[in-house]
């Protein structure tokens, strides 16, 4: 009976783990023929702008103080999640 709590406990762990790091947030939908011409920075299959790590500083522009999509309607939070 012990060993089967810790094979479960295992199998609970490892299914836990796998999903923690799973790319739930990676893009489905590579489409770019709708990115701006400024977008030249291709992050796993997504057109970004230059600066694209420092979102707060380069991207409030067009999505948004809160990255939620801003005046061009598109959520950085669809792609990146939580993340932002």
């Amino acid at each position: 009976m012990k060993l089967i709590r810790i094979y479960a406990v295992l199998v609970i762990f490892s299914i836990s783990f796998l999903q923690c790091n799973s790319s739930p947030t990676d893009p489905i939908n590579t489409n770019n023929s709708n990115s701006p011409s400024d977008h030249t920075v291709n992050k796993h299959g997504v057109m970004h702008k230059s600066g694209l790590t420092s979102p707060l500083t380069n991207c409030v522009d067009c999505h948004g103080a809160d990255l939620r999509g801003g005046d061009v309607g598109v959520s950085c939070y669809s792609c990146h999640g939580k993340k932002w």
